[in-house]
């Protein structure tokens, strides 16, 4: 079978690893915030409300992440805003970490070009906006994705992963009509055609 025991092994060790590596939960959500999603930017007590903790957990992380130069800070009205600091040379590194501890990549990489004519798929809900979840949604366009095949993948996928994973295809055109609809914060491109080429 193409997605077999050793990729849900694999799958698992990387989130393990993750978790190892940096102890700090805190930590991890702010990886997750910022590094998922470049664009997601956040304020200490905004952070706070998110995560559902203090503000003294959070204050030390953000400067921490700063002083490294990972995140970037500007000033908007009496908030310290942050942001991925893109140009900074470990930004793709953390990037494909957060992406492997989310499940994302090695889904992609060993689903997508078995399951007919993918087109793009992305992340929706939570987990695009940089926030930790149990539950890993996509959205996958395409022509003649095999439904059965997709599912049975799922499947063995959450086992892996150790997230509930949640889809839905829409053909390019289907797309196209119900984007306008969807929630543009919540929604994240991790792959697409023209990113394989």
């Amino acid at each position: 079978m193409f997605f077999d025991q050793n990729i849900e092994s694999i799958l698992h060790q990387q989130i393990t690893m993750l978790e190892a590596l940096i102890t700090s939960k805190t930590r991890v959500k702010l990886l997750l915030k910022f590094f998922l999603n470049s664009t997601n930017t956040g304020y200490l007590r905004g952070l706070a409300s998110e995560f559902n903790e203090s503000t003294n957990s959070i204050r030390p992380e953000l400067n921490r992440f700063e002083d490294a130069g990972l995140l970037t800070s500007s000033t908007e009205g009496m908030r310290k805003v942050f942001k991925a600091n893109i140009n900074h040379p470990l930004f793709s590194d953390l990037n494909s970490l957060v992406r492997k501890y989310v499940g994302m990549d090695d889904l992609i990489d060993k689903v997508i070009n078995n399951l007919g004519d993918p087109r793009e798929v992305y992340l929706i809900g939570d987990i695009a906006k940089g926030i930790d979840s149990d539950e890993l949604n996509m959205v996958i366009v395409g022509h003649k994705i095999d439904i059965d095949y997709l599912e049975e993948l799922v499947i063995k996928a959450q086992k892996a992963v150790s997230r509930k994973i949640g889809y839905i295809v829409f053909t390019p055109g289907e797309f196209e009509l119900h984007y306008p609809k969807l929630n543009q914060q919540k929604l994240l491109r991790v792959w697409s055609t023209s990113s394989t080429s």
